[in-house]
């Protein structure tokens, strides 16, 4: 099972997303875990999506769908989708298990055991991730092309989000939805996504596409991390890509958007318009740039919660 030895510019993912409708923490310690996770991962490994013609390198979004791990292979540019695989956890759940029991054992070990003793836990340990890096790559024979070592650090990552997973089936949810549509997917409609999940975790399902493809953008990570949202978890997705056909409440952010909405032909409660700057236009230094994709921040801020509230609280979608 060991990968063919191929260019090492092409065979591995610079980039690695989270959904974060599935994926849902507002703790700072576990979206620290995530990042450490990611960043390892990055640093070293060697990864190929098997039975494609398509050339890396790679970015892998992740998302977690009832007892799945799916993970969607893509373009590292444009997000375009090359390859997805269903993970079932089952196989895993004893070896999860075991990681975190290790893993808080041997935090415990450094900080008070003889050297002897932690030697003994560090040997547990990477005894538990190599068995786990070998049934993961068992599982993705055939679908991933993995070496042992980005096996190891693809369960690290799988342990780090498993726990903190929503599992919400759309399908059945009695949660309200709403869906933010603009034309990039890059910049007001996931900004809006994520400030509803923020205003109300775990009492809405907001989802957020574009009508094209387009690119993550650093400046909304910026402003974002200014207050507490991280958006390097963001992967753009296009109206195309959509699963649920039927929201509460689609509100679209540009004017390409309420046109493909309708051709779309979603099933929603309401579909309404706001008109939102993009401030991807601004021009001028950087603190002007920032300035304009702020005041978006805040004005989508504000206008998010008072109109997604009365929804929340079980009133009509009808504004």
């Amino acid at each position: 099972m060991q990968p063919p030895a191929r260019p090492a510019e092409t065979d591995r993912l610079v980039t690695v997303t989270l959904d974060p409708n599935t994926i849902t923490s507002i703790n700072p310690d576990e979206v620290h875990e995530w990042r450490i996770a990611i960043y390892d991962l990055l640093e070293d490994n060697c990864f190929r999506p098997a039975r494609v013609t398509a050339t890396g390198p790679f970015a892998l979004h992740m998302s977690i769908v009832g007892n799945f791990i799916v993970l969607d292979v893509r373009h590292p540019e444009t997000f375009q989708p090359i390859a997805a695989h269903y993970l079932s956890l089952t196989p895993f759940r004893r070896l999860i298990r075991d990681y975190f029991r290790i893993r808080d054992a041997y935090y415990e070990a450094i900080r008070s055991a003889q050297p002897f003793q932690i030697e003994t836990v560090d040997m547990a340990r990477r005894g538990m991730h190599n068995e786990a890096a070998e049934l993961l790559r068992t599982r993705l024979d055939n679908k991933l092309v993995i070496d042992l070592n980005t096996a190891r650090r693809l369960f690290t990552l799988i342990c780090a989000v498993q726990p903190y997973a929503s599992r919400i089936d759309e399908a059945t949810s009695e949660l309200p939805s709403v869906l933010f549509v603009c034309s990039m997917n890059s910049v007001r409609s996931p900004i809006a996504a994520a400030l509803a999940r923020q205003a109300f975790p775990g009492r809405i399902i907001a989802r957020s596409v574009g009508v094209n493809g387009g690119k993550a953008d650093q400046f909304v990570h910026a402003v974002m991390e200014e207050i507490g949202i991280d958006m390097s978890v963001h992967t753009p997705h296009i109206l195309d890509e959509l699963v649920a056909n039927r929201f509460d409440l689609v509100i679209t952010l540009s004017d390409d958007a309420t046109e493909a909405v309708t051709r779309k032909g979603l099933e929603a409660g309401a579909v309404e318009h706001w008109t939102t700057a993009d401030p991807s236009l601004a021009e001028g230094s950087r603190e002007v740039v920032l300035g304009a994709y702020r005041e978006l921040r805040d004005s989508l801020r504000k206008r998010v919660r008072n109109r997604l509230e009365p929804l929340v609280s079980g009133g009509s979608q009808i504004h």
